[in-house]
């Protein structure tokens, strides 16, 4: 049973020449069976470069027309990670999922502001992520953990 995500979504990591962001597309793209799901990386300054064979944009709006991505995953620290929440949404990203915790509440509450009328669906702050067993995952926690089957789980916090 799928929630949200599948073998067919086109992900971006946000942050993906950070530490977090490396380590966890590496085990994100290893538990894809194959499937090339993660289609680029997001990172200021470092378009033209790649990460493992993932190519790596300047901007969303760049990576979303070059790889017709339809979620996005987001390790950046919380000073920026509003932004690039912002920046995923302006972009038409239709799913966006943050990791980061401890961004600034006033910053949420703009973002927040910011997303009404747009058809971007938000999963987290803090959060683990979203994971279809035997697909794909998206985020920070263990896959060998979830098996398929009926039941879905929407976690609120990572912590």
């Amino acid at each position: 049973m799928a929630i949200l995500i599948d073998r067919n979504t086109r992900v971006l990591t946000q942050g993906i020449t950070g530490k977090t962001g490396m380590f966890h597309t590496r085990l994100c793209r290893e538990y894809a069976f194959g499937n090339e799901c993660f289609v680029g990386g997001v990172t200021p300054g470092k378009g033209g470069q790649d990460f493992e064979g993932v190519p790596i944009f300047d901007s969303v709006a760049e990576a979303r027309r070059e790889t017709g991505a339809n979620a996005s995953v987001i390790y950046v620290p919380p000073p920026y990670a509003a932004a690039a929440i912002d920046e995923a949404v302006a972009a038409g990203i239709e799913l966006v999922i943050c990791i980061t915790e401890g961004i600034p509440v006033r910053d949420m509450i703009q973002t927040r502001y910011r997303m009404r009328g747009k058809s971007t669906l938000l999963v987290g702050p803090n959060c683990p992520g979203v994971i279809t067993p035997g697909q794909l995952k998206i985020g920070i926690m263990p896959g060998h953990i979830h098996q398929p089957g009926p039941i879905g789980v929407v976690s609120r916090s990572g912590t």
